[in-house]
């Protein structure tokens, strides 16, 4: 029993889920045409900057400021989170630099428990810090000289996605809300992809961390769970073999220095049942009237989870669906995300 529930908990914690449905991946030696997760731009200056959130944790980013800016004005800037499990380098600093590039000011930074931000243990699962970040992003922004508090908007990929609405629910400061290849984490945990989950198996993953619980708390070794997989076999799910492409791979494999490769992307197994009790997309109408942007893959394994967004957000709002692009592909490959769209509903809206 405890070897299927840790498979199915590989494929459905960071929104990996059991669908079969085939989705578009490239062989994982082979680089996606346009990916650049590490892009760089002479136009841009990043400088290195840390925040505390409410609860008096320490959140690392980057601060993304257009070069020739003028300084005597405000400006309109945008927050970008990173996917679930990943840290500011995997996507989040692209986005960054892409929105930098047209004039925004920008900060990417890592979640609390993640990359270089404060946390303990690492790799742990706590949502409503997760959006708490996002709020305290906000207050790092809103208080620097060159932005203009009333123009605040955010961008979250994958599972930020889910994180950015949570925040924005609460924090009207956020004023222009996209997100890209959403994963509704707490759908993901206690659903799977397509709700290919039974509530029996989902009580079997809950029982077994409780049970870990003690092992923990009385000295053992901590159980990571989920993530994605080090080693590609003729089995691995298709879903997997699409983040392995991107994680375990120079597209875009990223360690922090504090970290080690067996620990990215996993997290802690007793805390990640947390999502369950998640539900983001609850309330989501009350952001209204401030606008909402979803981007998404018409090949994309995740799609579900930013229709049933769309469908459950008030106006204004716009399911942008990206044609040939799957889930992973819009973390990096720079051929194929939308960025006009993307400028366009930030010019318009901040």
């Amino acid at each position: 029993m405890k070897k299927s529930i840790i498979n199915t908990l590989s494929v459905i914690a960071l929104g990996l889920g059991l669908s079969t449905a085939a989705v578009g991946i490239a062989s994982a030696t082979d680089k996606p045409t346009g990916a650049a997760n590490f892009y760089k731009s002479d136009k841009v200056t990043m400088k290195k900057i840390s925040f505390k959130n409410q609860y008096s944790m320490n959140v690392a980013g980057n601060l993304f400021i257009p070069n020739g800016l003028k300084q005597n004005i405000k400006n309109p800037a945008i927050i970008v989170g990173h996917p679930m499990g990943a840290v500011k380098e995997q996507s989040a600093n692209l986005y960054a630099t892409k929105m930098a590039e047209q004039g925004f000011v920008t900060l990417s930074f890592d979640l609390s428990f993640w990359g270089e931000s404060e946390g303990q243990p690492r790799n742990a699962v706590l949502p409503d810090v997760y959006a708490e970040d996002f709020s305290a992003a906000v207050d790092f922004l809103g208080t620097h000289p060159l932005v203009d508090r009333d123009r605040i908007g955010v961008i979250g990929i994958c599972g930020s996605g889910s994180f950015v609405i949570s925040a924005a629910k609460i924090d009207p400061r956020m004023k222009a809300i996209a997100t890209v290849s959403m994963y509704n984490i707490g759908a993901a945990n206690r659903n799977a992809l397509n709700h290919s989950q039974t509530v029996e198996q989902r009580k079997a993953i809950i029982a077994e961390a409780a049970e870990q619980r003690y092992v923990e708390f009385t000295g053992g070794k901590t159980k990571y769970t989920s993530g994605t997989v080090h080693v590609l076999t003729e089995g691995t799910h298709p879903i997997q073999r699409e983040f392995y492409d991107f994680y375990r791979t120079p597209r875009g494999e990223y360690t922090p220095e504090w970290s080690s490769s067996d620990l990215t992307t996993h997290p802690t197994f007793t805390s990640n049942v947390k999502f369950i009790n998640f539900y983001p997309f609850e309330d989501i109408e009350t952001i209204s009237p401030r606008p909402m942007l979803f981007i998404t893959g018409d090949q994309a394994h995740s799609i579900e989870f930013s229709q049933d967004a769309y469908k459950r957000a008030a106006e204004p709002k716009e399911l942008y669906i990206v044609p040939g692009a799957g889930h992973v592909d819009l973390y990096d490959r720079v051929n194929m995300i939308p960025w006009d769209k993307l400028t366009s509903f930030f010019n318009k809206n901040l």
